[in-house]
């Protein structure tokens, strides 16, 4: 790119900015820094970030609202969680809910990063996010999840801790305002029960996360690539069927760990920067230290990330709530069914500083039985095979980075419900192709993962449970350092993020159940840099959401520039 339209140059003239660049150390990541945009942005009024996603499906009763907390979080980085009690419904007229929403709520204006923050009851996670970055004028931001699974946490009296770490100064000014609710919507009809766990929620969740007191969040902190975060735990002896759900953010030096580079191509060019590791990252997560299963994570960016003005209003894909991964360890349950205490431990592949990372244990009990046995009868992992293939002259050239990997596990339980057999697959593929050019002033990432799993659990004579998913994350990312000469330049960056997966669940004689989502950004956006300060900046973004199953379907086509929304269409019908 040698020419910069006139249009363009501006639209910069209206973004004032004023930041110094925080970080431009590495060759190929000076549009990767974090940059700060400063409040006297031409705004007039209160802007509502969102993230697009499909509205949660409640019944038509009217629900029984809770406000847990209202804080305000200024001061609040290396300081212990926000805490509150917790004490289930009980003036609201049913007690049978069909479905329960955690509601965040969210104001601030001034000038703020985006900050990292997380949401426990009794040290189980309910909601990791990230905030959103206000303005001088000021923003506000909702986010409602559905927190179901978690009806027997819910049931009982809790500590609710809320950790968000900011930092107020005559710099930072941003307050995050935030008032915390849960809605119990009671069911319409009597909610009849599945066959035991294939279809119910869990009847006791295990916080896997350290412990309170303590003077920051809750989840384990991986700080590199030897290091090893664990937990001990028990379980009741008449437990019949567990389930790991993992929560993962990235932070820090391995915030954009898609775009690292080989250690081995920093090394033959005598690059001055700290090893990268390369592009691939998986965590590891095991059992008595053998491994039972691994996420290869989605692409979150974060509201700060790449461009801040790509994410103003609509912002990226999971970065307010972020995805939780669920690890089937039924068929280990013979190996911990014996009332002792056992550990499960949380490590990073290439792990650069720094990664959060906790859990919670799922777990069904069999209210017929004391006690219930069972056994592992396979288990195997094809470790993660990884090949570099390069076509490079100095710096500039390509990288092609390709993984993978599966576990299988096998093993029933024997309880009331009969003998189960339980099988468990992960499959993975990761493939990175790098570009570097202008000696490294451009960086082009192409990349893709794909991550399936199955369960199926069965009795001799029948099929009880099964689930199928298969995720697909594309990303493409375009960087690129235009120098325009008296110390001044321009960061241009495309990015297109995708987020697609297919599930199929069936539960015994309960029937079918499908699902659809595809979900895909594109962003463009350009930040103009003097004497190593954002001055000016503007960013693009359109995405299109579809999500179909076999009674709902959502749809919303919505671009943005700046602030201002530029085309909205939304759709809640399924086209026949």
């Amino acid at each position: 790119m040698t020419a910069f339209p006139l249009l363009l140059l501006f639209l910069l003239s209206l973004f004032l900015l004023n930041h110094s660049l925080s970080t431009a150390a590495n060759i190929h990541k000076k549009g990767h820094f974090r940059p700060k945009l400063k409040s006297h942005l031409a705004k007039t009024n209160i802007t509502t970030i969102f993230e697009v996603t499909k509205p949660i499906q409640v019944p038509r009763t009217k629900p029984c609202s809770y406000l847990l907390l209202q804080h305000d979080f200024g001061y609040t980085y290396g300081l212990p969680p926000v805490l509150a009690n917790y004490t289930p419904p009980s003036d609201c007229p049913c007690q049978n809910f069909a479905k329960i929403v955690l509601q965040w709520e969210a104001a601030s204006n001034g000038t703020q990063f985006d900050r990292i923050f997380g949401v426990w009851l009794g040290g189980v996670e309910l909601l990791r996010s990230c905030t959103a970055e206000p303005t001088a004028t000021g923003i506000v931001w909702t986010i409602k999840k559905d927190i179901t699974r978690y009806y027997s946490l819910l049931m009982s009296n809790q500590t609710l801790a809320v950790y968000l770490g900011n930092i107020v100064s005559n710099v930072y000014t941003g307050v995050y305002h935030v008032n915390l609710t849960v809605h119990f919507y009671p069911a319409e009809v009597s909610i009849g029960n599945s066959f035991g766990g294939y279809g119910s929620w869990a009847d006791l969740i295990l916080p896997i996360s350290r412990n309170l007191p303590l003077n920051d969040g809750l989840w384990f902190e991986v700080e590199n690539s030897t290091d090893i975060e664990s937990k001990k735990f028990m379980i009741p002896r008449n437990a019949y069927r567990a389930v790991l759900e993992v929560y993962v953010s990235y932070h820090e030096d391995d915030e954009f760990w898609y775009t690292n580079l080989p250690n081995n191509f920093i090394t033959a060019n005598n690059l001055s920067i700290p090893p990268e590791n390369g592009p691939f990252r998986e965590v590891v997560v095991t059992l008595d230290r053998v491994e039972v299963g691994a996420i290869w994570p989605f692409t979150v960016i974060y509201t700060g990330g790449i461009n801040p003005l790509l994410w103003r209003p609509i912002t990226g894909i999971g970065s307010f709530d972020l995805p939780s991964y669920d690890i089937e360890v039924t068929p280990f349950l013979g190996t911990i069914l014996d009332g002792k205490t056992h550990e499960f431990a949380f490590s990073v592949t290439n792990a650069l500083n720094v990664w959060y990372i906790d859990a919670n244990l799922h777990v069904w009990l069999d209210r017929k039985r004391v006690k219930t046995k069972g056994h592992l009868l396979k288990h195997y992992i094809s470790p993660a095979v990884v090949t570099l293939v390069s076509n490079l002259t100095g710096i500039n050239g390509n990288i092609l980075t390709t993984v993978n990997k599966s576990v299988s596990s096998v093993g029933w339980v024997k309880s009331s419900h009969g003998k189960i057999t339980t099988n468990s697959t992960q499959r993975f593929d990761f493939s990175n192709f790098m570009i570097l050019g202008d000696d490294g002033n451009l960086q082009i990432v192409n990349q893709t993962i794909s991550f399936n799993d199955s369960v199926h659990a069965k009795l001799p004579s029948s099929s009880v449970f099964s689930i199928k998913s298969s995720k697909r994350f594309p990303l493409y990312l375009y960087t690129d350092e235009v120098d325009k000469g008296n110390e001044t330049f321009l960061l241009v960056t495309n990015l297109t993020l995708g987020y697609n997966e297919k599930k199929r669940v069936k539960a015994g004689d309960f029937g079918l159940f499908d699902s659809s989502l595809k979900n895909l950004q594109n962003g463009q956006g350009v930040l103009l840099v003097v004497n190593n300060s954002v001055v000016a900046g503007i960013g693009s973004t359109q995405e299109v959401y579809r999500y179909d199953d076999s009674t709902f379907c959502y749809f919303r086509n919505v671009s943005s520039s700046n602030y201002t929304i530029l085309y909205d269409k939304e759709r809640k019908s399924c086209r026949k």
